[in-house]
């Protein structure tokens, strides 16, 4: 028998435990690291739109200026996955002006 280690998408430590089922029946997990900012994940996800590599695409073909439809339809998601995921997308920081009369 192999155990495999499970590693968490978002820290990649290995330290991830089981914690219950989806509401599909894939096993999810639970990080136990502390400085993690994703609490649960699964490690196979049957919906492609769910794939960081696929989240990744969405932002990359928005700022390359292709339209919802045109994303969802190369990528073969729905249209509402793009929407909800540009919605998460925050956008790159500026730096803020200093306020007038102060020397930096």
């Amino acid at each position: 028998m192999v155990l495999e280690p499970v590693l968490c998408p978002a820290c990649g430590s290995s330290g991830g435990v089981k914690h219950g089922k989806s509401s599909e029946g894939k096993q999810r997990y639970k990080c136990r690291n502390a400085d993690c900012s994703r609490s649960t994940f699964i490690r196979d996800y049957s919906y492609r739109g769910y794939l960081p590599e696929v989240k990744q695409q969405i932002a990359d073909m928005a700022v390359n200026g292709s339209g919802i439809r045109d994303t969802a339809r190369v990528l073969s998601i729905s249209p509402t996955t793009v929407i909800e995921e540009l919605k998460k997308v925050s956008p790159p920081e500026a730096s803020e002006p200093t306020p007038t009369g102060t020397i930096a």
